[in-house]
């Protein structure tokens, strides 16, 4: 069954001669990791961001086509898009924390909701450290600045503060590009055990992630959807050459 189903989604940005996106349909299916790979350029970061509508105050842009999420048009006159972000989270590959303690950062979200009992926002905390593989490492330092965590940690709490908003999808682009091999792996390895309440949409940061982590997997060229497959499919046996071409390093 899809979570998200994005049905001949076409983006152009003003001034570019050619669209970023061009008529890309796509199924996202529910508790399952999504990867989307391919050269820069592609138009992966615009597609995760338009799931949850983040290019919206781009000015001069031209789209087309749907995106639904359980069957409804993100993109229908009248849709919530503070209340579609918290169903739809995101994670850039830059680690932002914010400035205050790490309980601060994993509760902004809820308090901003407008949740106040502290029992459920520690309950939040809780929860959401553990599902992000972090609650091991801080849970005797919460009111520590979160500015005080390594790289791979930051980029963890990010994704610990988007889980606190309880989402039912969640985009993260290249989380891990800044990242050393130990702090990837755990990162990797919280979303591994994260699909089997979410749907996660990952613009990995090399081939080889991709084909780590990936139940289904799509590959994007100059903004057209060249090739999607199940799992290593894609990685295994390619049937288009474009895709073949870009995964045993001919060009990208």
């Amino acid at each position: 069954m899809s979570k998200v189903s994005i049905r001949e989604l076409s983006y152009s940005y003003a001034g570019s001669p050619e669209p970023a996106l061009s008529r890309v349909d796509l199924e996202l299916p529910e508790k399952a990791i999504v990867v989307l790979f391919g050269p820069a350029g592609g138009g992966k970061t615009t597609l995760l961001r338009l799931v949850n509508r983040l290019n919206d105050l781009v000015e001069g842009a031209a789209r087309s086509g749907e995106v639904l999420l359980d069957g409804e048009d993100v993109y229908a006159p009248g849709v919530d898009v503070t209340a579609l972000r918290r169903r739809v989270g995101m994670v850039f590959a830059l680690p932002l924390p914010l400035p205050g303690s790490i309980r601060d950062n994993v509760v902004y979200g809820p308090r901003l909701a407008g949740v106040r009992d502290r029992a459920r926002l520690e309950e939040l905390t809780e929860r959401s450290l553990r599902q992000a593989a972090l609650w091991e490492e801080v849970k005797d330092r919460l009111e520590a600045s979160a500015f005080s965590l390594s790289g791979g940690q930051q980029q963890r709490l990010c994704i610990a503060r988007s889980l606190s908003l309880e989402p039912e999808v969640l985009l993260l682009d290249e989380p891990t590009s800044g990242l050393d091999p130990i702090s990837t792996a755990k990162v990797e390895e919280s979303l591994l055990a994260l699909k089997s309440s979410f749907t996660i949409v990952i613009v990995p940061h090399s081939v080889q992630q991709a084909a780590r982590i990936a139940d289904r997997t799509a590959f994007l060229l100059a903004g057209e959807l060249v090739e999607v497959g199940e799992g290593q499919q894609v990685f295994t046996s390619p049937r288009d050459k474009r895709t073949e071409d870009y995964i045993t390093g001919r060009f990208g």
